[in-house]
């Protein structure tokens, strides 16, 4: 195992920073601010962040077939033209429940955007429960709603053969697996494939390599673990200096780079004098394992 290096890239202090992809035509990673409603890129060759302000909470962020990007921005699907600064509606959900909001989202191996949604927090991780569903957005922008009954809906993404859909709903503590049907978008026999330690606490967002293991950043954890969605078992964990790392993806020249994004909401005077990076986006070098591109949406 070659040494493992940790370094924040991006000290913005983001309320919570989530949703990291890598934008390879760019040589940049994007991520998104919930709280802070901003839609940010960092540029791998300047090390300068960019950043897009909305008039919604933001929650997560995906490249586009056709350029420029799709966001989840309130309960809405939209699409984003970076140098336009111009953000135009694609589909609107849950217009019956103005205390929602989308959380992560992730575009599938055919180009679908599948996003899900849960209650406005009243303090990290305290919500009105089971507020929430999930969501798919078509490139035909038809949308398609799996289930509910969701608390808060977090990481995804999807085994290298595409037959199944990994799923977490963080207040359930479990990272789930779905059959997936990559011809229809259909997900069935939802069943856990991992239950977190004490420690990990809350199971945030998700990435998986190319050995087909997944990575879960651990939300209160201050950690990504990797997970073997076969065994169930956790093959290593990656401890960060900040406490509220909130998802993980792989970019770079050979996405063999893992940047994390994480939160400061919540946190009081003290814990930040001891955690000042928190909110802040990290780069992890020295896995020794590589990450999957991510997909466009089609639409």
């Amino acid at each position: 195992m070659s040494s493992i290096k940790i370094e924040c890239i991006a000290s913005e202090g983001y309320g919570i920073g989530e949703s990291p992809v890598w934008d390879e035509k760019e040589g940049a990673l994007l991520c998104v601010d919930i709280t802070g409603r901003k839609v940010c890129r960092w540029s791998s060759l300047t090390s300068q962040v960019q950043a897009i302000s909305v008039d919604a909470p933001v929650s997560s962020v995906a490249l586009r077939k056709s350029g420029d990007y799709v966001i989840t921005l309130g309960t809405r699907f939209a699409a984003l033209k970076w140098k336009e600064q111009l953000v135009t509606t694609i589909a609107h959900v849950e217009k019956d429940k103005p205390n929602n909001r989308f959380n992560d989202g992730k575009v599938d191996p055919a180009g679908r955007y599948f996003a899900g949604t849960m209650a406005e927090e009243i303090r990290p991780a305290v919500l009105e429960r089971h507020q929430g569903s999930l969501y798919t957005l078509f490139s035909d922008f038809s949308v398609v709603k799996h289930f509910d009954q969701v608390d808060i809906s977090n990481g995804l993404d999807w085994s290298l053969d595409h037959k199944t859909f990994f799923y977490i709903d963080s207040l359930s503590y479990s990272v789930d697996a779905f059959d997936y049907d990559i011809q229809t978008g259909k997900i069935a026999n939802r069943r856990s494939v991992y239950r977190p330690e004490k420690e990990e606490s809350i199971p945030d967002g998700m990435c998986i390599d190319t050995e087909g293991k997944l990575w879960v950043a651990c939300y209160n954890g201050g950690r990504v673990i990797r997970l073997d969605p076969e065994t169930g078992k956790r093959l290593q964990t990656v401890k960060l200096p900040v406490d509220k790392t909130t998802s993980c993806c792989f970019g770079g020249k050979d996405y063999s780079e893992m940047y994390v994004t994480s939160a400061s909401y919540g946190m009081d005077k003290e814990w930040l004098s001891r955690q000042p990076q928190a909110g802040g986006v990290f780069k992890i070098t020295g896995l020794g394992v590589k990450g999957v591109p991510p997909y466009p949406f089609a639409g």
